[in-house]
């Protein structure tokens, strides 16, 4: 009894275990043009539900108050479309008299210049109890300001130029992000009182979604076994991509508890979410756009970082470390979390 209580409890962790063994057993299932259509249920449906149940689970007071948050707006986007690109650039510069692929060094270059997340940011900030409205917002707007600024940082910092169908990425965004964002406020107004009486599990609604989008993730992985190369790279890769995320997670967060920050702990849980958080789906339309066969190291060292981001190490930990944070808090400032 106490094992299924504990599984019942941890049910996201043991879903994510089960998900990454289904994909290690048939990843056909999951990958592009597979019979779970990914293109189609994960990048349209899938992101489409995060924000229609985010709709429907905010109030409109919250999203209006969220629009107004002008310095939370500015440091999210001035950290992730500035700070984090040139960090990464000046980091690889050292990295450069190395005997990594020159071209895994740029995939995590191309990284660094990518916008916030989608959806990932959006339902990690509400699985730990954060400001969901302000991660909404972010997401959003840097994800369509990053149609315009990363093809500027990647020439920026690259030196070449990435072609990007401004037009498909744009319609994609209105339609899985905004639309049913609006759709759900208005379904809101028609049955809030049965939302607040019956409260639904939203939170377990946005999770499941995650799973899928975990899944078709390593089924993607575990269909491409073999990577021409070397595995010290690769590994070396791995563990950057893990210190770096966790170096700017605690930077942001060192940032945003300051005394004179202005930020309350479910900002800080945006902001860590949102700032250090990076979309690939910019990254993966340009490089189809591109189609550059001699940068497909550079495309695996940006996988790499898909994985970790959407993996095992982050969501459960993250969770934990952030409601010891807003406890302690609450004891010493007598505060509501």
């Amino acid at each position: 009894m106490r094992l299924l209580e504990r599984v019942r409890k941890e049910w996201f962790m043991v879903g994510i275990v089960v998900a990454i063994g289904a994909a290690k057993l048939e990843p056909s299932v999951g990958v592009n043009g597979g019979p779970l259509k990914p293109e189609i249920t994960v990048s349209y449906i899938a992101v489409a539900t995060i924000f229609f149940n985010s709709g429907l689970s905010l109030k409109t007071e919250e999203l209006t108050s969220a629009l107004v948050h002008l310095k939370l707006h500015l440091f999210i986007q001035v950290f992730t479309l500035a700070f984090f690109p040139t960090t990464i650039w000046l980091f690889l510069q050292l990295l450069s008299v190395t005997s990594i692929n020159e071209w895994l060094l740029k995939g995590l270059q191309t990284v660094g210049c990518m916008p916030p997340p989608v959806s990932s940011a959006v339902i990690l900030t509400k699985a730990v109890g954060g400001n969901e409205a302000a991660a909404i917002f972010n997401s959003a707007f840097g994800s369509f300001l990053g149609i315009v600024v990363t093809p500027v940082l990647l020439l920026l910092f690259l030196g070449s130029s990435s072609s990007v169908p401004f037009t498909s990425i744009f319609s994609q965004l209105f339609m899985t992000v905004v639309v049913p964002l609006v759709i759900g406020q208005i379904v809101r107004r028609y049955i809030k009182d049965w939302l607040e009486r019956k409260k639904p599990p939203f939170g377990v609604v946005s999770s499941s979604v995650l799973l899928m989008i975990i899944y078709t993730t390593f089924c993607d992985t575990f269909s491409n076994p073999n990577i021409d190369l070397d595995k010290f790279s690769l590994i070396l890769i791995l563990f950057i991509i893990v210190s770096i995320q966790l170096s700017f997670m605690l930077l942001t967060f060192v940032f945003s508890t300051r005394n004179n920050s202005g930020f309350t702990p479910a900002d800080t849980v945006a902001i860590i979410f949102c700032s250090t958080h990076k979309s690939l789906t910019l990254g993966s339309e340009a490089d189809e756009a591109n189609s550059v066969t001699a940068a497909a190291p550079s495309w695996r060292s940006v996988h790499l970082y898909r994985v970790v981001h959407t993996g095992i190490p982050r969501p459960r930990p993250c969770e934990c470390c952030f409601h010891a944070y807003f406890i302690f808090l609450q004891k010493k400032y007598d505060i509501p979390v």
